[in-house]
């Protein structure tokens, strides 16, 4: 009898452990997320130095995680590696710093045969912002640098399209130059109360 309720006791012990441990590792996550969210800062230059084929694939990975309106997921990324196009970039948008040796540049665009039809076809835009925030977070806790550089709505898209040979159901969104960090920009507090409302305005 004694050994069943040693035995017992045991199970509960541990139990209680598993419980805390899981409890433990789940807020160990949450405030890592946490962090990388607050933390995260536009880096505009960047070493030239390369950065492997599978942190790529984890960067976009990262943006198709993203939600996006009936699941439609409209979007399709353009990876731009090659040093030349890069510097075609840079030129042709010198905002978008890709002339500030970035490894790479991805170029997330709405895929228009994806879209929602009617009224709701403008949510690709929602969608692909939010498949391009996760590639910004992604890229900071990987250690690597981002910036998002806007194309689209100006016209400026239109001339993205033709530089990299995109047909017109394609339009570019953005341009994220992403790369190993040559600085390290101060982190803004951007919390404002007074941009908060409850309920009503």
């Amino acid at each position: 009898m004694q050994n069943k309720v040693l035995i017992y006791v045991c199970v509960c012990i541990f139990s209680l452990l598993g419980c805390q441990n899981q409890s433990n590792s789940s807020t160990m996550k949450q405030d890592n997320v946490i962090e990388n969210i607050r933390t995260r800062v536009s880096v505009r230059q960047f070493t030239g130095d390369k950065i492997s084929d599978e942190q790529i694939q984890t960067l976009l990975q990262c943006a198709m995680s993203a939600p996006s309106a009936i699941n439609r997921q409209p979007w399709a990324f353009i990876v731009v590696t090659e040093d030349s196009v890069l510097a075609q970039l840079g030129q042709a948008f010198p905002y978008s710093r890709c002339d500030q040796h970035p490894a790479i540049a991805i170029v997330p665009c709405g895929d228009m045969s994806k879209a929602i039809e009617g009224e709701g076809r403008d949510f690709w835009i929602d969608d692909v912002s939010a498949a391009t925030q996760n590639i910004l977070l992604a890229a900071h806790s990987m250690g690597l640098g981002a910036v998002w550089t806007g194309l689209y709505p100006t016209e400026r898209y239109a001339q993205a399209q033709t530089l990299l040979g995109l047909p017109e159901h394609i339009i570019p969104l953005c341009i994220v130059p992403v790369g190993v960090p040559a600085e390290q920009p101060e982190i803004k507090d951007k919390w404002n109360t007074a941009n908060i409302h409850y309920n009503r305005w």
